[in-house]
C-alpha cells in the first residue's frame, strides 16, 4: 500500500455552480440575532483552517513545487489534475511518482474532454515509467474496465461511495464497492480476460 502525497495542481479554483451558487445562503443577517450559538455567513471548512491563503497564490504553482516535494517527505507524490501529454511528461520529468487524470469532478473543467478519454495520451507520455491514476465520471464496473483498457492503473471514485455513505453509512460505501468490483468481474469474463493483467487497449474503441 502507498502513504503517497498528492499534489493537486488545481491553482484556479472553478465555478462551481451548486455548492458556490445554488445552495448559498441568501439572508446575509447574523444567525446569532435569533440564535444564541449560530454565526452568519459561510460554514468554516475544517480542512482550511490553519492554511494562510497566501499559500494559494496562483502565480507561485510552478512544476517546481513537485522537485521541492519529493525532497521534503519521503512518502509517494502523486500530481493530480494532469489533463496533456505535456503536462505528464513535465510530472514525470520533476519526479512525481504517479499521475492522477481527473478534471476535478468535472467541476472545473467540465465541457472539455473526458478524463476517460484523455488517459490513453498520459500513459503513452509517461512511457509506462510510473502509474497512471484516473478518476471522474466512475459510475459503474464497465467504466472501471474501460480506463484499465485505457492503460489506467487504477480508477478513483467520488460520488458513488458519498451516495452510499449518505444512504447507509459505512455498509452503503461496502455495498458500492461490491457492485463496482461484481460488474467489473462480470464485464472481464465476458470479455475473455479473467485477470486486470490480460486487458488491454484491443479490449475498447476510441472514437
Amino acid at each position: 500500500m502507498w502513504v503517497i502525497a498528492l499534489l493537486v495542481f488545481d491553482e484556479v479554483l472553478g465555478r462551481r455552480e451548486f455548492t458556490d451558487v445554488v445552495i448559498q445562503r441568501t439572508d446575509t443577517r447574523q444567525c446569532s440575532s435569533c440564535h444564541a450559538t449560530a454565526t452568519g455567513g459561510r460554514r468554516d471548512m475544517a480542512m482550511y483552517r490553519g492554511l494562510s491563503s497566501a499559500r494559494f497564490n496562483p502565480s507561485n504553482a510552478t512544476w517546481d513545487w513537485v522537485a521541492r516535494l519529493k525532497k521534503m517527505t519521503s512518502m509517494k507524490v502523486l500530481v493530480k489534475g494532469v489533463e496533456t501529454a505535456e503536462d505528464a511528461r513535465l510530472a514525470r520529468e520533476q519526479g512525481a511518482d504517479g499521475i492522477v487524470v481527473s478534471n476535478h469532478g468535472g467541476r472545473a473543467a467540465e465541457t472539455l474532454r473526458a478524463t476517460i478519454d484523455i488517459v490513453p495520451e498520459v500513459v503513452d507520455a509517461v512511457n509506462d515509467q510510473i502509474p497512471v491514476l484516473v478518476d471522474g465520471g466512475v459510475r459503474r464496473g464497465t467504466d472501471v474496465f474501460k480506463a484499465l483498457a485505457s492503460g489506467a492503473r487504477a480508477v478513483g471514485i467520488g460520488r458513488p461511495y458519498t451516495w452510499g455513505l449518505t444512504s447507509y453509512g459505512q455498509e452503503g460505501v461496502e455495498r458500492v464497492l461490491e457492485i463496482l468490483n461484481a460488474e467489473l468481474t462480470m464485464t472481464m469474463r465476458q470479455c475473455g480476460t479473467p485477470s486486470v493483467a490480460q486487458i488491454t487497449r484491443a479490449h475498447v474503441r476510441h472514437v
